[in-house]
């Protein structure tokens, strides 16, 4: 689990204290820090104030093939969505994490044992590509996580909007984005780990690698582990380039055995990096308490 301590007398147990009485944060879908490219036009800043074009991010997303990314989903926990955004893009989403003014909060994950490496959660309003992307991508994904919880006879349903979802979360006191970039240097990685935030807890998310393997860095690969009943753990290796977005499970996912579906465990993380740096954007669908 990832930990996001707003100070040092917060507690420690679930990572994430609850604040009831913060004000109700909507993100912004026309904030204008930042968009998204257009490779036909001149290279922007990734403070550039155009206003993300959302029209253009849905039909991305749309276009995707979601057939495959669901049968992957369901037969290892995990499906990659190739070249979900584009070499210029990738760098100015990576230039944010010197913005301090555009995250809530960062964490140094060798103060805590989670590994070696740190990250920052983005604070509302989100810039406009990180929101146009969590936006578009929840309802693709919404079908699949409520028949996972169907078949795991698990009585949460996840309504059709992330906005309506987000509403859900913020009832319940979950307040604070969760969206973050991940930075890893030499000798960095990323226990196995689960992102669990507060009660409601949306049971996919989209990591998409910002830096190019080779290029950039070496090493630093995305792990995934499934723990079955009384088996041995499986380990899932994911090459991704840049630009590419690995969907995995949150918690657990259904597995089909000879008696009928069985719930398996998750986990996932990064191996360690063994040159140069690496950096990541996290898009979970639900807020932190």
């Amino acid at each position: 689990m990832m930990i996001d301590p707003e100070s040092t007398s917060q507690p420690a147990a679930g990572f994430e204290s609850k604040n009831r009485s913060a004000p109700f944060v909507r993100s912004r879908l026309n904030f204008t820090r930042m968009s998204f490219l257009d490779e036909s036009q001149p290279s922007h800043t990734a403070s550039g104030a155009v206003i993300a074009d959302t029209e253009a991010i849905t039909a991305r997303v749309a276009s995707l093939d979601w057939e495959r990314t669901f049968n992957d989903l369901d037969a290892q926990g995990c499906a990659v969505l190739s070249q979900l955004l584009a070499p210029r893009e990738c760098e100015a989403l990576a230039a944010l994490y010197s913005q301090e003014n555009l995250f809530r909060s960062r964490v140094v994950m060798s103060r805590h044992g989670f590994g070696r490496g740190e990250y920052k959660y983005f604070s509302y309003p989100l810039p406009d590509p990180i929101a146009g992307l969590r936006t578009a991508l929840y309802p693709r994904l919404v079908p699949l996580a409520n028949r996972w919880n169907a078949v795991m006879r698990l009585d949460v349903r996840y309504p059709p909007t992330h906005a309506d979802f987000i509403s859900r979360c913020h009832q319940a006191g979950q307040l604070r984005p969760t969206p973050l970039l991940l930075q890893y240097e030499a000798g960095d990685y990323n226990c196995l780990h689960q992102d669990l935030y507060g009660e409601h807890v949306f049971p996919l998310q989209v990591a998409v690698l910002l830096s190019q393997p080779a290029r950039d860095f070496m090493g630093g690969e995305f792990v995934l582990t499934e723990q079955r009943p009384r088996m041995q753990s499986r380990a899932e290796v994911v090459s991704l380039k840049q630009g590419d977005a690995v969907v995995f499970a949150v918690h657990h996912r259904p597995v089909q055995g000879t008696r009928g579906a069985y719930r398996v465990n998750m986990r996932h993380g990064v191996s360690r990096l063994r040159s140069g740096r690496r950096h990541t954007l996290g898009i979970i669908f639900h807020d932190a308490s």
